[in-house]
Parts: C-alpha cells; structure tokens; sequence
C-alpha cells in the first residue's frame, strides 16, 4: 500500500533533518522542530513516512514518559534517548532522530489548574540544555568529554502555546503547522482507500462532502464499513463461539469485500458526524461535575435562572428522596449523591426573547400550535429556543436514576422549524412515557446549553 506524502510536509522536515548535518558556517541551526496542528490531522504518521522515504533511524518518546512519581527521571529518559539516537548514527552510519510525540500533552499548561512539577521544569531545561549544547549532552553522575553527533529532534503537539515560552523561542525551535490544503486531503484520502478500488471521482466527492472532518475521519469511515460483516460473523457462530472462533485459531474468518460505494461511505459518514455533534451538544461531564460542585442546586448564584424556567419549582427537590440520604441500612453514606435538578452551565445565559411577529406570515407559535398538541408552555418552550437561533435536544431518565441525576441522552430533534420540531417532541414524549424527560437549548456557536427544564414527569 503506497500512502502519500504531502510534498510541503516532506520538504519541511528533510531541510530540517539534513541541515542539522551540516556544518554551515557562522548559521545558527535551530535544533527542535516543532509539528503541531489540529487534533487527527496525520502530523505522526506524515513524519514516520518522511523518515521511511530517506532511510532515517528514529528513537521514539512518549509525551507520557516525561512524567513520573520520582523526579528527575523523564529528563534524565531525554538524555538517554539522545544519545541512543547520536550512537545509531556513528554505528549504523545513517540520519537519525530523535522523535518526540504529543510534547503538549506530557510537558504543556493548559490552565491554572494543570499541575507543574518538578519533572515538567527539569524536562523544559534539559531540551533547553540539549538545544543549546547537542553534541555536550551528559548522563546524571557522569561526564564524557567526547562530544557525541548532533542529532535533530522532532515533536509534534496540537497546541505549542501551551510549553515554556523559552523553549520554543526562534533559534531554539523551528515550528511547521500542518494543515493539509484540498489536494492533501484527497491525496491522503485516496492513499487510505486505494486497497478498496475507490475512483479519483469518488475519492474527491467523500473529501468535499465532509471539508471541515480530520485526516483520521476518514480512516475512522473506512474501518466502519466492516461493523456491518463482523456483526453478522459473530450472530452467525454465537456470542458464545466467537472467542474460539478468534483467538488462537488455525482457521482465522475471512470476509467478503464490504459495499465501498460513494453512497455507503457518505451514509457511514454522516452517522459518524452524528455523533460527533451529540458528544459535543450534551457535554454530560460539565453538567455531572457542575451538579457535584454546586451540591445539586442551580448554578445561578441566586438561581433566578432555574426560577425563570420552572415557574414554583425553585425550592423543590426532584422526586420524594430525602435531602440527606442513607445507603438503605441506616448508615450515612460517605460520598451523599446530590439531588437531581436541573441545571444550566452558563452562569450568565443569553436572554431569550418572544419571537416577533410578521404581518404575511405565521409566527413560530402559530405554526407549532397547528401541528401539535403539547402543553402551551412547551410550546412557549420550543418557540423561544428556536427564534433565538438556538439548537434543541432531550435527555431522559427513569425514576430510579433520575436521584443520582444520571440523564440519557435521546435523540436528535429537528431545528428547522417549530412545527416538526414540536411534533417529534411530542413523539418523544410518548416513547418515554414512564420517564422524566426534560428540553435542552443549545447555543450551535458556544457549544454550552442556555435553558433546561424538566417537560415530563412520569406518573406515581
């Protein structure tokens, strides 16, 4: 299988690599590299084809080695690793570098929150060290007066903003941001599907169907393809068969070529951005932390907000649990859960107005009024979210989870207009009849809900 290489990303890194080996006289030769980008964009696997195509040795580090209960270890791992790396070139005779992944992961700050310890500032100074000193790069206890082959080091990261200001000064680090442009993109995506007989044609139609999806996408489209096969090899030999069937076999099972039509990869593609946008529209762990912190009631201060939308309810505990529990034998628990209410995560939501009214034609509320028969105040509901540009969503819990507040999402609700909004709502409703059900506005632009309230209480 013969993968592509972007030609900007290949130039960038072999300049970088050769001049390091070079003796330019009275040049300052940056000896860092610095890959960063967005999240899934093949900046690792770009660099492991750049090293494969000019026959370079490279000595991995995980950004996960540079932390460890004892300090002064993920920066004396560096200095071991460097000078594997200068050793390979004076044994084997060829380039070699020492590769970095994920630096901002292992060495980075990404709030006031992130811990610095002693193994993230000693692990700064040593690639200061080494930077400033590559052919001078000694082990803790010992000291070599021969000076060892300087060896370019690559890292790659998605934001560099987020390491010591002085390590990736100019002179110290060179930075490349990789952002694969349109030819890179069907490039790289044809070289992933050039096994499955996938046409130019039908390579640059999936790439412009989904323009703003990472590298790892479409890679994540391809392996989809299979679910369909392996759910019908595992119903055909028995969930009870299938680790006999795998593991240690003489006979491994072979598939069928899977449906690689255009049309199947965009269904598959659009399922997959489904997702996408649910795991980004619930953000079910700010809500869960959130109630945790604020002991279950609303996070308004004064929970004016949580009054706004649940008219006589401000004061009420969800359910008849009693405010402080017990596990059910008499004993107090030691970590009490909160009780279920509804939350916002915006302390300072934007306001909602009442959509206004055109005199040719009907409001958002004569529409939904005509197409459904919830509760007037659902409708109220449902109007207002839609006419501010928000986005709507449900979530639904039984009687038993809805104490610990362990919602679930349910699923996605029409936007474009009131009318077929309401009616899936209303749908909805009838689906979880015997569940707590409650209505969710979602700022597209932000991403953090403004309004929750709860629609539907199950009957006792």
């Amino acid at each position: 299988m013969s993968y592509y290489l972007s030609p900007r990303f290949l130039e960038k890194l072999a300049v970088h690599i050769t001049k390091n080996y070079l003796k330019l006289p009275q040049v300052k030769i940056p000896l860092l590299l610095g890959v960063h980008g967005r999240k899934g964009e093949g900046k690792t696997f770009q660099c492991e084809l750049v090293y494969e195509r000019m026959g370079i040795e490279v000595v991995h580090i995980s950004g996960g080695e540079l932390e460890s209960p004892d300090a002064g270890d993920p920066a004396r791992l560096i200095r071991l690793r460097y000078r594997e790396a200068a050793e390979l070139v004076r044994v084997r005779g060829k380039m070699a570098v020492l590769m970095i992944n994920d630096i901002d992961a292992g060495a980075g700050r990404f709030d006031a929150l992130t811990q610095y310890t002693v193994n993230t500032q000693l692990v700064n100074n040593t690639l200061m060290n080494i930077a400033d000193n590559p052919t001078n790069v000694q082990l803790p206890g010992s000291y070599d007066e021969n000076e060892i082959q300087r060896v370019p080091i690559i890292m790659t990261g998605n934001d560099l903003s987020t390491l010591y200001a002085p390590l990736i000064r100019d002179g110290r680090m060179d930075k490349f941001y990789w952002q694969p442009d349109r030819s890179d993109r069907i490039g790289i995506v044809g070289g992933i599907f050039e096994p499955d007989n996938l046409s130019s044609q039908d390579v640059t139609l999936l790439v412009d169907t989904f323009p703003t999806q990472a590298i790892d996408f479409f890679g994540a489209v391809r392996a989809q393809i299979y679910n369909e096969q392996i759910r019908d090899f595992i119903y055909s030999v028995g969930l009870e068969n299938v680790s006999r069937s795998v593991v240690n076999t003489t006979t491994p099972p072979t598939f069928r070529r899977p449906d690689f039509s255009i049309s199947h990869l965009i269904e598959v593609g659009d399922r997959l951005v489904r997702e996408q946008r649910r795991v980004d529209d619930m953000r079910l762990a700010n809500e869960y932390n959130r109630v945790l912190q604020s002991g279950g009631a609303s996070s308004a201060p004064d929970g004016s907000f949580y009054r706004a939308y649940n008219p006589g309810e401000a004061a009420e505990s969800p359910g008849d649990a009693p405010a402080t529990g017990s596990n059910g034998n008499g004993d107090s628990p030691q970590c009490p859960m909160p009780a279920a209410r509804e939350t916002t995560h915006s302390p300072t939501p934007p306001p909602i107005h009442p959509p206004t009214h055109s005199p040719s034609h009907p409001t958002l509320r004569e529409a939904a009024t005509a197409s459904t028969t919830l509760p007037p105040e659902v409708r109220d509901q449902v109007n207002n979210i839609l006419s501010n540009g928000y986005r709507l969503a449900i979530e639904h819990v039984d009687q038993r989870r809805f104490q610990t507040n362990a919602w679930q999402s349910g699923p996605t609700l029409p936007n474009q207009d009131a009318a077929s909004a309401s009616a899936a709502l209303e749908r909805c409703l009838g689906d979880y009849a015997q569940d707590y059900v409650r209505l969710i506005g979602i700022d597209p632009k932000t991403k953090q809900r403004v309004m929750e309230k709860i629609i539907q209480r199950p009957k006792r």
